[in-house]
């Protein structure tokens, strides 16, 4: 609505123009603490001098762009006091998901995806959201909060053994008469130098016949963890085909924060393709042997 003020504005007699008088939808003093105004990235020292209400949007190539050109640190420190929102790109017409884990990697507070596509990055969400009795909030690293030289992320070496699963069960579709043949596949989702997602994949062997209790406990896995705060272990259940030329069908899955994980004889909570326990999920679990060293440095 018009001010009093405004209200109150004669017509200069001497033809003059006068400004129109711009109507608010909300009142600006409210505006000012509650809405985020999106502007113009043009250089990370002119951005972090900015209102801290100002934000940034980028797409994921932007993102990556960003990180690309060593501009991770800068763009870490912006994020202390200011939002940044990453979205997917445009050309993702069959709303596929991005790794959200190079965002993450930078402090970016709100990373968004396509909810509607339940993909091992949507269920990277899930596990990153979960380590806070998934109330949607997460606190951000101390590394990525204090603004010094020091880089706290130390390579860690995981070594990882899967022990046996429990209660696995059945792809939606499977007759009651059926017996899944259960291997999983492990990967870690990781950011190297602060500017380039990796990932690192191991698969088990297949479990014929056997959904109830598969027994591994074979081989071991080694990881190198680059990026420990913000990398992410995802463990996924496949039933292997028997016919000739059919697919892989997914079981389940569980995705789980290495800041979350500790060392020792450990029980996986797994979770459907809609990130829910419930039904015939329930108690389906796997037991995994977990061990963490940090990588000595070279001297």
């Amino acid at each position: 609505e018009e001010s009093d003020e405004e209200e109150g504005q004669e017509v200069p007699l001497d033809g003059t123009k006068v400004k129109p008088i711009v109507k608010h939808g909300i009142a600006p003093q409210l505006a000012k603490i509650t809405l985020f105004h999106g502007t113009k990235y043009n250089n990370w020292d002119q951005s972090v001098m900015a209102p801290t209400h100002h934000m940034h949007s980028f797409s994921e190539s932007k993102v990556r762009s960003l990180c690309r050109q060593s501009k991770g640190k800068k763009w870490a420190i912006y994020n202390q006091s200011h939002m940044t929102r990453t979205f997917p790109g445009g050309s993702r017409v069959d709303s596929s998901n991005y790794n959200p884990i190079l965002a993450w990697s930078q402090g970016c507070q709100m990373v968004a995806l396509n909810f509607q596509t339940q993909d091992a990055f949507l269920r990277l969400n899930d596990g990153r959201f979960r380590e806070n009795g998934g109330c949607g909030y997460v606190l951000k690293p101390s590394s990525l909060m204090v603004n010094d030289d020091f880089d706290s992320n130390i390579p860690v070496i995981m070594t990882l053994r899967v022990l046996t699963g429990s209660c696995l069960p059945k792809p939606k579709g499977k007759s009651i008469s059926d017996i899944i043949n259960p291997y999983i596949r492990i990967m870690l989702f990781d950011v190297k130098n602060d500017e380039k997602e990796i990932s690192t994949t191991y698969t088990t062997a297949v479990a014929p016949n056997n959904g109830f209790f598969p027994i591994w406990n074979t081989e071991k896995y080694f990881f190198r963890v680059e990026n420990g705060s913000t990398a992410t272990l995802q463990f996924t259940v496949y039933d292997k085909a028997t016919g000739v030329g059919g697919a892989d069908e997914f079981i389940c899955s569980a995705s789980v924060p290495i800041t979350c994980l500790r060392e020792g004889c450990r029980s996986v909570q797994l979770f459907d393709i809609n990130n829910t326990r419930s039904g015939a999920f329930d108690f389906a679990t796997l037991l995994i042997d977990c061990k963490l060293r940090k990588e000595l440095a070279e001297i």
